[in-house]
């Protein structure tokens, strides 16, 4: 018998107790240590600060406040509540917050263990996401990562509570209202958080489809449903997800005059230059996150070393000479103007039209593959040219031990799937890693933290090889 959360608590209470002290210890070391605040920190803050002093979301540009759309509102939100309580630019106590939060993630993935497999499983999923050195890792940095993944976490939780899967399970309204707000957390800290919204949404609607007119077999895992129910659930949370971005989406209407119910895709300000020539080139060749920190993210204001790029940049010598000319003219004064830009973007069609399938097919799957298998060392001081061999014999070995732990919750997840595939609700953790990994290739900047998001159901599945009938 699958026992509720809180007699599996009681029953394994030195168990818990003992993972909890470690997991703690984990984060708080990282915390002590390796406390991660970046430019985008920095950035999340002056928003916050300027909403909280001044009743402005926006950034101090030359020491004025200028309105700003260009992030979401979720992540100042939360900065600017713990500034308000814990003083200005305090960070250690975000990160402190976020440790908390990133525990609270340990705790519902232990839930859905327990919901679809047993309480061993269950014992087994918090050890996984306790001792998990990158769920840590962005715990301590001033990052939306750590609070999307909690919202996605509880959003996936609430789902299978509303499905009914586990004895001990409640289905009923609440239940979809709670995933559909908790998806509105996820979108209002990052719009890729509107992905869970579609894989749910979408899970829902395969299930409209297999209860329809009694396409259920007798040796179907699928429990029936009344179609009329699945409707009303999709519908509640569709719109307790969307609701909440209602206020960004007028706000944005009044104060800047544009329709933008979400952040820009590429996080800029209605007077910035997107450069969607040189972003198309880009995204023409690259497939590693290395070519992210090298090329991708100095333009505009940097220089750029020509010497970074990788072979398959190019598809012939003219091709070569052209994009060298390109270099050297971004690099006499650091900026992608309209006539520049307009060269990357014939480059990147003709390399388009000549090689179409490794545009649309075989770079998106490298991409993430690299997401999904580099070691995830971005917060440390590693060299992201880890396979050259050369960096501190210190970070080196971090590089290698990171990379063998993410490739073994890599195995450990698809062991798992190819063990509970059949189990009911475990197909909603599988599209949506799917799902969310597809959108992913279709960026040009493969940056690994982006499917850590996906790290709930990778730690969920890797504890089925634990289950034990009960």
């Amino acid at each position: 018998m699958i026992r509720s959360v809180r007699e599996l608590l009681r029953s394994k209470a030195r168990f818990f107790l003992l993972a909890t002290l470690a997991a703690l210890a984990l984060r708080l070391f990282l915390v002590w240590r390796f406390p991660g605040v970046v430019d985008d920190s920095r950035l999340y803050a002056d928003i916050a600060k300027n909403w909280l002093q001044h009743g402005i979301y926006g950034i101090t540009n030359s020491g004025k406040i200028v309105p700003t759309l260009s992030r979401l509102p979720g992540y100042p939100a939360f900065l600017a509540a713990i500034f308000a309580v814990f003083g200005l630019d305090n960070f250690k106590a975000v990160l402190l917050i976020q440790v908390l939060f990133d525990l609270g993630t340990c705790f519902l993935i232990t839930d859905m263990a327990r919901r679809l497999f047993s309480a061993r499983a269950a014992q087994a999923a918090f050890l996984l996401a306790g001792l998990c050195p990158f769920l840590a890792n962005y715990a301590a940095a001033a990052l939306t990562e750590t609070l999307e993944i909690f919202f996605t976490t509880l959003a996936l939780d609430f789902a299978l509570r509303g499905l009914g899967v586990g004895e001990v399970s409640t289905p009923g309204r609440l239940n979809w209202v709670g995933c559909g707000l908790s998806i509105a957390g996820a979108i209002l800290l990052r719009p890729d958080g509107g992905i869970l919204l579609a894989a749910i949404g979408g899970y829902l609607f395969w299930l409209l489809l297999k209860n329809w007119k009694g396409n259920l077999s007798a040796a179907d895992s699928v429990p029936r449903f009344a179609p009329r129910k699945l409707i009303f659930a999709g519908i509640l949370v569709a719109v307790a997800a969307v609701a909440p971005l209602i206020p960004w989406t007028l706000r944005n209407l009044h104060t800047l005059h544009r329709f933008q119910p979400l952040a820009p895709r590429y996080a800029t300000d209605s007077d910035e230059f997107i450069m969607p020539g040189f972003n198309r080139w880009v995204k023409t060749w690259i497939v590693d996150y290395v070519s992210v920190q090298e090329i991708y993210w100095p333009v505009p204001g940097s220089e750029i070393d020509f010497s970074r790029l990788p072979n398959r940049a190019f598809d012939s010598v003219d091709q070569r000479s052209e994009t060298s000319q390109l270099f050297a003219q971004y690099n006499e004064d650091h900026d992608m103007n309209p006539e520049l830009d307009a060269r990357f973007a014939a480059l990147a069609a003709q390399r388009v039209r000549e090689a179409p399938l490794r545009y649309y097919v075989w770079l998106p799957a490298l991409r993430i593959a690299d997401m999904w298998l580099r070691p995830r060392t971005e917060l440390f001081p590693s060299d992201p040219r880890w396979w050259e061999f050369n960096d501190d014999r210190r970070w080196l070995t971090v590089s290698l031990v990171f990379g063998a732990i993410n490739l073994l919750y890599v195995v450990m997840f698809l062991a798992g799937w190819t063990r509970s595939h059949a189990v009911f609700g475990v197909s909603l953790f599988f599209f949506f890693v799917v799902l969310r990994s597809a959108f992913l290739g279709s960026l040009e900047n493969p940056e690994p933290r982006y499917t850590l998001e996906c790290y709930p159901a990778v730690l969920l599945l890797a504890s089925r090889l634990f289950h034990r009938a009960e």
